[in-house]
């Protein structure tokens, strides 16, 4: 009895000493967890509550217990800062600036639509925008795209066929002369310089390509200045040193206009892979005192778009023909893509040295687009009678339609 009571009391002993023990390991394991858990309900319910003063004071209805009906209307052209503003006025929304932003965020701004509408104070934000991209079917803003290597008068037909302006002739008059668009200093420049009387359009080069958002209610004056204005983003500080620097290394008095100019012969001459490297053979070309025999400046006058150019295409009489005139052609054949402007600001070293100079280029497959570029009239000749058949069967597929 006594070893059985001895037992017992051992047994308890160690419980008790044991039971504390686990007790405090157990603790130390789930009082962290314990804590995150709490600081995470805390920090949830602090967000949960502040969520909901703002959808309460942003997001929610004006006044949910007001349904009178108030007209609204969007008019065409109006944008979404003007419709926000609206909104706000008519004390449908508690906040222009939010309304703004949430509709950007959630690409609504490109969906509301011009008409009359009848809403009311007890609309959430939500609903609200819900309600104004299912008007008349009259958008506010749509989209255009100008391709590179377009010329003034390709853009204007362009607008026309998709109905964002109502005549080709109106574009191309201000396109023309120019005068209006003074406060541009390219175009100022031109201007000033007495070159746009040469020019067929005064604007040719410098209507940025580009994809645009524009207001459907636009006219071709504010078509025009919004790609005016995208030219002038295309222009960096670093452009400028780059042209310093070009000139120094040329011993050329080259200006952004003439680059302009350059680099839409290299549009149309080349693909972008062979850019830098039609502008080296350019400039080795005006270094050497050679005409730059473009056959993009005499296809700009005349309209040909063969391959392969007659005696009588290349005898043309154009200040744009360069078969004829030695130096640029009397301004841009087109309006060039940045990568065009780059690579006639950083023309292709290798072609450019001195012994070395690539001085001619023709294409090779017409189907490609490669070039074929020689350092000699006599290995440029070869390529020609190479390449020609080539030209003339792709030039007579071209016009039976094939």
């Amino acid at each position: 009895m006594r070893d059985e009571e001895r037992i017992t009391r051992e047994q308890t002993r160690k419980e008790r000493e044991f039971g504390p023990y686990w007790y405090s390991a157990l603790w130390k394991l789930v009082r962290p967890f314990l804590v995150w858990c709490c600081a995470g309900l805390l920090a949830l319910g602090i967000l949960t509550s502040a969520w909901r003063s703002v959808r309460h004071r942003y997001f929610d209805a004006a006044d949910a217990g007001n349904s009178e009906a108030v007209p609204f209307t969007v008019s065409s052209g109006s944008s979404l800062s003007r419709v926000a503003g609206d909104l706000e006025a008519a004390g449908l929304i508690a906040n222009h600036s939010v309304f703004r932003y949430y509709a950007d965020l959630l690409g609504y701004s490109q969906k509301i639509q011009a008409g009359d509408y009848l809403l009311n104070r007890s609309m959430d934000m939500q609903t609200i925008l819900d309600t104004l991209t299912t008007g008349d079917g009259k958008p506010l803003v749509r989209w255009i795209t100008v391709i590179p290597g377009w010329t003034v008068e390709n853009i204007a037909a362009y607008l026309q066929k998709e109905g964002v302006i109502a005549s080709e002739e109106d574009f191309l008059s201000l396109c023309r002369d120019g005068t209006r668009y003074a406060s541009y200093y390219y175009i100022q420049d031109i201007l000033s310089a007495g070159k746009a009387q040469a020019r067929r359009y005064a604007l040719e080069g410098y209507l940025a390509p580009d994809s645009y958002e524009i207001y459907t209610s636009a006219s071709a004056d504010d078509v025009i200045r919004k790609l005016l204005s995208q030219t002038g983003s295309v222009f960096s500080d670093g452009d400028f040193d780059r042209l310093e620097a070009l000139n120094g290394k040329l011993r050329l008095q080259l200006t952004m206009d003439d680059i302009v100019i350059l680099a839409s012969m290299v549009e149309k001459e080349a693909g972008a892979e062979d850019f830098a490297k039609v502008a080296a053979v350019f400039y080795n070309r005006l270094k050497a005192g050679m005409t730059l025999s473009s056959d993009a400046t005499v296809k700009y006058v005349t309209g040909v778009t063969r391959l392969a150019l007659t005696e009588s295409d290349t005898a043309v009489a154009s200040p744009y023909n360069t078969y004829q005139n030695r130096g640029l052609p009397a301004g841009p054949i087109c309006c060039p893509s940045p990568a065009a402007i780059h690579a006639a600001l950083e023309p292709e070293e290798s072609f450019m040295k001195a012994g070395q100079e690539y001085l001619y280029f023709c294409t090779k497959e017409p189907e490609s687009g490669q070039l074929q570029f020689s350092r000699t009239y006599e290995e440029h000749q070869q390529a020609v009678r190479l390449y020609r058949p080539l030209w003339e069967a792709y030039d007579q597929k071209q016009r039976s339609g094939v």
